[in-house]
């Protein structure tokens, strides 16, 4: 592999903190490198050294000659006046640039929906990243650095962007370096990862899976004040090794070391005890969203949907951008109210979220953190365990130093973090998080997600972030052209279902689309077996519903001290999901048939 550029004894400092000391690292031909670590260690400044947009204090940085540098920075650096075909193809002509594969595939994934002629200062902000996104990748390059390049994608837009850059580098010419949170993200397009931590840069072979095992042998050998960390990392590594068999696979190391390390960690979630404290804490009557249709400005946004949120229930909500999610969110919520339809909520409920605004904080700007949170209350229950809110605030990953902090001085990361201890202490039994992974880092994202392991009532999860969706939630559904529609096969299934070729509207690079296209049509005699077929489902879908609340509610009434009965009851109700995932699955495939 040909060399492309190296950093020699590199060291950056600022009149307040050195950021760097001495490192040393290199850039092959067909590197794809991932660079993770804490908020404010660095991470961003590293790119812009090895791109060449900040010098460094000391040492140098050695480039081969000739070498053709892309950069994506989170400053938006679009021209206002200017019209999208201007910023991403420029003075050429259109049968230069369109006889280019790679950028009618950048132009047809990132801005196919929005007008080639629209200017630019007219674009909403995520309109302008894939702007500025099709611009760089539509550029030859021999080295892309990208920070943050799925900020403003969503799922379908992730998932065509780690396509693209997996076919862009199939041969191994030329290499990326992406600063990232998105762990999915890492795993699907890394061959190696770079954590920046205590102002070093620590190689690692492999995506977030392969990183996390060998974080935790590293973890293994540090000193005693390291065994947080490393819990926590175990914790992650456990999750990773029992989830899906493809994101376990795919990383270069032996499956035996994981196995060896995880063997005597338990399961992220105890489901028993979760269904039971649910159970306790709501009743039976949680969220009952029944045929309703909601209508703004002139346009349906949602269309007869029909939605029954049991106790205990842990969902993700995934959709394209403007889909209607976030109405959703406030239809549960109760923040409006159905055009037509119903939306019933239990007595008992008690509904916080988590939004994108902050704002439960501001009215705590002028407050030290300590202050604010010692108002709420002295303990939190979690995982069967009292714990004080400075317990919990550790667990979010505030150093005690943090603690007198003002509000109004905490990074947007605490702030999130914050947030969401606030809402945790006033004790809801229904919890919506709205894009809850902004602003944080790998690390706040698993200490959140394990906060959210011991958390017991309904969760609702909207976010972009594939990892976290499959990490925290036991189901997904989707909004598509208004409807609610389940998704038992999870995200996997909702990229087939709505086509990932496109971050806008799908079109004829959509495998979904071109899939439904070739199948051949039902005859009359068929149709009419797959009509009575899927009528048949709807029956059985309906009587596995209702044993599942009759299990529900002989939790209800059951003695909480006799295990051995909590247990057959929880392993009555995994029988009856069993069921209920099965019959999902084929009157999907039956319906699907049937709308071919």
């Amino acid at each position: 592999m040909a060399h492309l550029l190296g950093a020699e004894r590199v060291g950056v400092a600022f009149p307040t903190r050195t950021v760097f000391e001495s490192i040393s690292l290199g850039l092959e031909d067909g590197d794809r490198i991932g660079i993770v670590g804490r908020n404010g260690d660095g991470k961003s400044t590293l790119l812009r050294v090895l791109a060449g947009s900040l010098e460094p204090t000391s040492g140098r940085v050695t480039r081969r000659g000739g070498l053709q540098v892309g950069v994506l920075d989170q400053r938006d650096t679009l021209d206002p006046e200017g019209t999208i075909a201007q910023a991403v193809v420029g003075d050429r002509p259109e049968h230069e640039w369109a006889g280019d594969a790679r950028i009618r595939d950048a132009l047809a994934g990132l801005v196919g929906d929005l007008d080639w002629h629209a200017r630019i200062g007219d674009l909403s902000g995520g309109q302008r990243r894939r702007v500025a996104l099709a611009q760089l990748l539509a550029g030859d390059w021999d080295v892309l650095f990208l920070d943050e390049p799925t900020n403003h994608l969503d799922v379908q837009g992730i998932a065509w962007l780690a396509d693209h850059l997996n076919a862009r580098y199939a041969t191994g010419r030329g290499a990326f370096v992406a600063v990232t949170h998105d762990r999915w993200f890492l795993d699907a397009v890394c061959t190696g990862t770079w954590e920046v931590h205590d102002q070093v840069v620590e190689p690692f072979e492999g995506g977030y899976a392969a990183y996390v095992l060998q974080r935790v042998e590293r973890d293994r050998m540090a000193a005693a004040s390291e065994a947080k960390r490393q819990n926590l990392m175990k914790k992650e590594l456990a999750w990773l090794r029992r989830g899906a068999p493809a994101r376990t696979a795919k990383p270069k190391f032996r499956i035996e070391a994981a196995t060896q390390l995880i063997e005597d960690e338990p399961p992220a979630r105890d489901p028993i005890q979760l269904a039971q404290l649910a159970a306790t804490r709501l009743g039976k009557d949680v969220v009952d969203i029944e045929d309703a249709s909601v209508e703004l400005g002139g346009r349906t946004v949602l269309d007869d949907v029909t939605w029954r949120i049991a106790p205990g229930e842990r969902a993700g909500v995934l959709g394209r951008n403007g889909a209607g999610k976030s109405t959703l969110l406030a239809l549960i919520a109760g923040r409006i109210r159905p055009t037509a339809g119903r939306v019933k909520t239990g007595k008992t409920v008690k509904i916080a979220e988590l939004t994108q605004e902050l704002a439960e904080l501001e009215q705590h700007e002028d407050d030290p953190v300590r202050t604010v949170v010692g108002r709420l209350k002295s303990s939190y229950a979690s995982g069967g365990k009292e714990l004080t809110p400075g317990q919990l605030l550790e667990r979010l990953g505030f150093r005690s130093g943090e603690l007198s902090t003002l509000v109004k001085d905490l990074s947007g990361g605490q702030r999130r973090r914050l947030q969401l201890l606030l809402i945790l202490l006033d004790e809801p039994n229904v919890l919506i998080l709205d894009e809850p992974t902004n602003d944080l880092d790998t690390d706040m994202l698993a200490a959140m997600e394990d906060v959210l392991d011991s958390w017991a009532g309904c969760l609702i999860v909207v976010s972009h972030d594939r990892y976290l969706i499959e990490r925290v939630t036991d189901h997904q559904y989707a909004v598509l052209d208004g409807r609610l529609v389940h998704m038992p096969g999870g995200v996997d299934a909702y990229l087939e279902r709505s086509g990932k070729g496109s971050v806008g509207r799908s079109g004829s690079t959509a495998p979904a689309d071109a899939d439904a296209s070739d199948a051949p049509a039902l005859s009359g005699a068929e149709r009419r077996a797959m009509e009575k077929e899927a009528a048949s489902l709807d029956r059985r879908l309906a009587k596995a519903s209702s044993d599942r609340e009759r299990v529900l509610q002989r939790f209800e009434s059951a003695d909480h001290a006799d295990f051995d009965a909590l247990a057959a009851l929880q392993a009555e109700l995994a029988a009856v999901d069993e069921r209920i995932e099965q019959l999902e699955e084929q009157w999907l495939e039956a319906h699907e048939a049937l709308e071919a």
